[in-house]
């Protein structure tokens, strides 16, 4: 390490893992209500509480909300949310570059898109195995309609939220939808982070940009745009199912059918523009954070190395 700057430096998985969960909390931060305003326009014309409110794009939402449920509605959920972050990201994508060095072959230079489709798959699933739970929570909370005073508040905070569910639900509760999440979490972080490294790559090599914020900023929505197209109809799925009550759906397939056979398939796409919105600026925020992140905690961990 000796002569190289922090930027020089291979970071190591403990920083990616650190780095990648910091920064998705923060882009979390910052975005959670956009989050918000997609899970009550895919949930929209699903149940009684939702259709006594009728919610008009991005904007429309978030401002109904705060008409009728208070300024701070639209971060319903963002205790659970950040929970989520810090073991979810920190897994899909603070791991990603180990999983992938794992699938490459011994003595190959060039990582293929089969191997980075692999690694994307692999690291997606395990986050999910981790944070489900923080998922579910996170979903109840944000899709709970609180118009005053009197009316019915089922959680009284996260903690209660994971009691509940576990004592009302069993322990399988937390878990409900893992199959959906799974898929689509493999997909989006596919989605994400094969198109961020595949952007990203291309930009260096060519040497159309410089490894800083305008590469980062490029790779970055380009990752959000793909995953938002690919990753929509399995979101609206899993959303739907995770807040459904018990015996609404006997399945994510089930689910998927009445979507179809009710709503018609747009359904699928319902809160795409809010999904966009959000990944795209989550996206952003969090692989630029993510980056910065990782060269400060590789020139901390050589100031504590250094002999000088």
């Amino acid at each position: 390490m000796v002569g190289l700057k922090p930027s020089e430096v291979p970071p190591t998985t403990a920083v990616k893992f650190l780095g990648a969960g910091t920064a998705a909390c923060f882009a979390d931060l910052l975005t959670f209500p956009l989050d918000t305003a997609k899970v009550r326009l895919q949930i929209q014309g699903e149940n009684q509480a939702a259709r006594s409110t009728q919610y008009r794009g991005v904007l429309g939402t978030i401002l109904t909300m705060v008409r009728t449920e208070g300024p701070c509605s639209p971060y319903k959920g963002l205790v659970a949310g950040l929970q989520r972050q810090m073991s979810f990201a920190s897994v899909r994508i603070g791991l990603y570059d180990s999983v992938k060095q794992f699938y490459t072959p011994k003595g190959s230079d060039h990582c293929s898109i089969t191997t980075r489709i692999l690694a994307g798959c692999t690291t997606g699933a395990m986050a999910v195995t981790c944070a489900q739970p923080t998922d579910v929570v996170k979903i109840r909370f944000q899709a709970s309609v609180h118009t005053g005073p009197g009316s019915n508040r089922k959680y009284s905070g996260t903690m209660d939220a994971y009691r509940t569910i576990a004592r009302e639900e069993g322990v399988r509760g937390l878990w409900k939808g893992t199959l959906p999440n799974i898929t689509r979490n493999a997909i989006i972080n596919c989605a994400e982070m094969v198109t961020y490294d595949i952007i990203k790559e291309k930009l260096l090599n060519y040497h159309l940009l410089t490894d800083n914020f305008p590469c980062h900023f490029v790779s970055a929505f380009g990752a959000g745009f793909c995953a938002t197209v690919v990753a929509s109809p399995v979101d609206v799925v899993k959303t739907r199912y995770m807040n459904s009550p018990p015996g609404q759906y006997r399945s994510p397939f089930d689910c998927m059918l009445k979507m179809v056979t009710q709503e018609g398939p747009t359904a699928f796409y319902k809160g795409f523009t809010p999904s966009f919105l959000r990944l795209g600026a989550w996206n952003v925020v969090m692989f630029v954070t993510y980056e910065q992140l990782k060269r400060a905690l590789m020139k901390v961990q050589m100031l504590r190395e250094s002999p000088f």
